[in-house]
């Protein structure tokens, strides 16, 4: 198709939806057009999208110089079908490894054992006592990657199972992802995909986390073995709940047993998702809701963020190994602090999600542990 008869074509897709003021070519493949939409963002983009595609076009709307533009770029992305094999694979390799960490938690024999592994699977009795700590980490994790597939699944989204990543030590997991394989087209999509994870995954890790925490043990603080993991607000208002008392406290402290431990970790993953940047469930929601606002937010965060792991280095330098926010301060700036915008970058949310990303806001701010371990 020669490049007039495509740029006749694109611009009569546009005729019924937008009063076109100019177009320019500007690369090999990408036009823009400049003019008024005549009809809703929403309508205007769905139907745009439909027409750019058909003729082998992917749309960009946006908003500049109080005029809408549209660009269009050559090429659709058609993801081809995967192989699951991979992702059944990564699942029983960080099923083992969970199990693993699992059986060894609170287990100080376990623990101090030369050749953990040789003894865990030699002895599969043992093995099976990681079921509790395995069971509920992947249940979390698990139902947390589903809750975006679902809502990419119900948006006609490509996307992937979830691959988990085992880590044979630590907590036998270094958590789970999906990843997206078709562009967003706007913002209402961005929002449930991402916002569907954390709330799914505190359905299931707060439920537990109590239940954990009523059958946990209270010692004295030097006694906690393991350490002391850190408090959110709402990790010490169900402390509160549950045990009728602000921990630690007078000296004690609460012994997380193998449901709580993970269950708080689950919280503590979902704080560490639901930060305002770049492609994080957190980065999601915010751009959702504020548009391009989110890239000085995101900036802001990485601010606190490198200031808050430059702090407790010089204040804490023994815990270095468990600085979250020096290590994802570093982290983000390789994926990005700022968050990519959908196709549809004009249209905004309607009320109720709106409403829903300010109350997911506010839990992020519940959820984060400013020192996580010690």
């Amino acid at each position: 198709m020669g490049s007039l008869e495509t740029l006749a074509q694109l611009r009569s897709a546009l005729n019924s939806v937008m009063a076109l003021d100019s177009h320019t070519a500007l690369d090999s493949g990408v036009y823009e057009f400049r003019g008024r939409l005549v009809v809703s963002s929403e309508e205007a983009f769905d139907h745009i999208y439909g027409r750019f595609t058909e003729l082998g076009y992917t749309p960009m709307l946006i908003r500049r110089n109080g005029q809408e533009v549209v660009i269009a770029r050559r090429g659709v992305v058609r993801p081809r079908a995967l192989n699951p094999s991979v992702n059944a694979i990564l699942f029983i390799l960080t099923a083992l490894s969970t199990l693993v960490v699992g059986a060894a938690y609170g287990n100080e024999a376990l623990a101090n054992d030369p050749n953990p592994f040789e003894t865990l699977f030699g002895n599969p009795v043992l093995l099976l006592g990681g079921l509790p700590y395995a069971l509920t980490l992947l249940g979390i994790l698990g139902v947390h990657e589903m809750g975006h597939y679902v809502l990419a699944r119900i948006h006609k989204a490509a996307v992937t199972l979830p691959y988990f990543i085992p880590m044979p030590f630590g907590f036998g997991t270094m958590g789970a992802v999906i990843l997206l394989r078709s562009p967003i087209k706007n913002r209402r999509q961005l929002f449930d995909i991402g916002v569907a994870g954390p709330l799914a995954g505190l359905v299931l890790a707060i439920p537990l986390l109590i239940a954990g925490l009523a059958t946990s043990e209270i010692h004295p603080s030097l006694n906690v073995p393991g350490g002391q993991e850190g408090n959110s607000i709402l990790y010490l208002l169900l402390k509160l709940l549950v045990k009728g008392r602000i921990l630690p406290g007078g000296g004690e402290d609460v012994f997380l047993n193998a449901i709580a431990f993970p269950a708080w970790f689950g919280l503590f993953v979902t704080s560490i998702n639901l930060l305002p940047i770049g492609s994080l469930d957190g980065g999601h929601v915010t751009y959702a809701v504020f548009g391009r606002q989110q890239w000085t937010i995101a900036r802001a965060a990485w601010l606190l963020m490198l200031a808050g792991g430059v702090v407790l280095l010089v204040l804490r330098p023994e815990l270095a190994f468990a600085n979250v926010w020096l290590f994802w301060a570093l982290l983000v700036q390789i994926f990005g602090v700022m968050h990519p915008p959908p196709l549809d970058d004009i249209t905004p949310l309607d009320p109720k999600r709106r409403a829903l990303g300010i109350f997911t806001m506010i839990l992020f701010v519940m959820l984060i542990v400013p020192i996580p371990f010690s």
